[in-house]
């Protein structure tokens, strides 16, 4: 056998693991209403499918914002021809604004500081060889997304140390927590060169307080670490409290904006993965010019940021974009929550994101991670659902599951239910005793009727509180 790199060789990527193999299985036997309906549904995917009907119906109104038709072929050349790795003006300006808008535009942001790349993976890599040497650490609080063991470590060297958050205080990230990781990765001789956070959270769709920001940008003050913010979830806060970003934050406190950086992309905000729209924003002009340097290796195809840039100049649409996305995944949210509740099951209680921390611990046949895998493997090869175990998210208490909710349509979501359902019911775990549970005639009314209570005209604001559901009250 011909000798390769050990990278080529070894598993930096961190594929063997639930969360990837996971994916394996839905792609084994991925579902399908009517040529498959014994599949696997994918609920391990992140993405937000729920606003294309709206976003489809600005693309019929500007096909010249598309290169490919006739109303945007007097563009096309110079889009085709080389572009420096700077990004179009254009391009910057739009997502420079886009980001403010999300923020609620209590904050703005310099188009000269946005560095593009390949998706927040590209970016999260970018930021990493320009931050840490080989050998040197970042704290992540747990749980944390997986794929952040590819991102940051496989191709850089840098090493990732756990900051242990727990369940009985809803995984807040503490500074008793963070003084910990920090002393332990001292004592392990690992010099720590900053900290990752990732608000708002996945997998926990949850947010980071102000508070909590403050000590956090006190704490890597104080150690002269840097800061990274993930903030690619900014825009899928669908309940209150409010977004607050770091960026807002370094306004109020002191600290060295030197050690301040954003990751940003149009992946689920937008629900756009497929044009890897990353961005870096820096507040270190070293950093900045770097990253632009290290840009060449993932660029934004300058037909995406053409397009990119049509859309997000569009005020009326962004705005009308931004109320639109919430009130879906409110909606998707709610009902969701309100239907594994009926079956006992219960959540991390969330107001962003696109997934939900599902509690299965009362399943497990023992508190043990082996316990955790063998519910995932019925889960997975007996239920065909692709969720995802805690473990992969590096959680330090067994039988906690990452679930999406948004990567589907309303027909599919209800298939993944009944599934839920049946096999709590078979399993005769659920908390609520059988007699109250919906009865499965119940279960049949129609889609439209039964969503449709989750968003009465009265509860239509995405900060509005729930109500009972009608179904609940008439059976109480």
């Amino acid at each position: 056998m011909v000798p390769v790199s050990k990278i080529a060789t070894g598993n930096g990527h961190g594929e063997n693991s639930p969360y990837f193999d996971g994916w394996k299985a839905y792609e084994e036997n991925p579902f399908h209403p009517t040529d498959r309906p014994d599949g696997v549904i994918q609920m391990g995917l992140a993405e937000n499918q729920l606003c294309f009907d709206f976003i489809g119906k600005w693309l019929l109104k500007h096909p010249e914002a598309s290169l490919c038709n006739g109303e945007g072929v007097s563009k096309f050349k110079a889009a085709a021809l080389f572009q420096d790795y700077h990004g179009m003006p254009e391009f910057r300006q739009a997502v420079a604004k886009f980001m403010g808008k999300v923020r609620g535009d209590r904050v703005k942001f310099d188009p000269d500081r946005i560095v593009m790349s390949g998706g927040a993976t590209g970016a999260h890599e970018m930021v990493a060889f320009c931050l840490a040497d080989p050998g040197e650490a970042f704290l992540v609080p747990t749980p944390y997304y997986p794929g952040f063991d590819r991102d940051l470590r496989w191709r850089t060297g840098v090493e990732l140390v756990p900051v242990i958050c727990e369940s009985s205080n809803n995984f807040k990230i503490t500074r008793d927590a963070l003084e910990d990781a920090y002393e332990k990765a001292e004592k392990d001789n690992i010099r720590v060169k900053g900290l990752l956070i990732t608000n708002p959270s996945n997998p926990l769709g949850t947010i980071l307080d102000r508070e909590t920001l403050k000590d956090i940008v006190s704490f890597i003050n104080e150690k002269n670490i840097h800061l990274i913010g993930d903030e690619i979830y900014a825009a899928t806060i669908f309940m209150e409290p409010e977004f607050v970003s770091i960026s807002e934050v370094i306004e109020e406190v002191e600290c060295n904006r030197d050690l301040i950086h954003i990751v940003y992309s149009l992946s689920k905000d937008m629900g756009f993965p497929g044009f890897r729209v990353g961005i870096v924003y820096s507040y270190n002009d070293a950093v900045v010019s770097c990253a632009r340097k290290m840009s060449s290796f993932g660029l934004v195809s300058s037909q995406t940021q053409h397009l990119i840039a049509s859309m997000l100049s569009d005020d009326d649409f962004v705005d009308n974009f931004i109320v639109e996305s919430k009130r879906q995944l409110f909606k998707r949210h709610k009902y969701f929550i309100w239907s594994l509740s009926q079956v006992g099951i219960g959540s991390l209680k969330s107001n962003a994101g696109l997934f939900i921390w599902m509690d299965l611990r009362k399943l497990l046949k023992e508190k043990t991670f082996e316990a955790e895998m063998d519910l995932w493997r019925v889960i997975i090869h007996e239920v065909k659902l692709n969720v995802s175990p805690g473990s992969s998210f590096h959680c330090h208490e067994p039988g906690w599951f990452r679930v999406c909710f948004a990567n589907m349509d309303d027909n599919t979501m209800e298939v993944a239910l009944l599934r839920i359902r049946t096999f709590m019911l078979n399993n005769n775990e659920a908390m609520v005793p059988r007699s109250k549970l919906c009865r499965r005639s119940s279960l049949k009314l129609s889609l439209s009727r039964r969503m449709d209570d989750f968003m009465s005209p009265g509860i239509m604001s995405p900060h509005s509180p729930l109500p009972q559901s009608p179904l609940v009250r008439a059976r109480t």
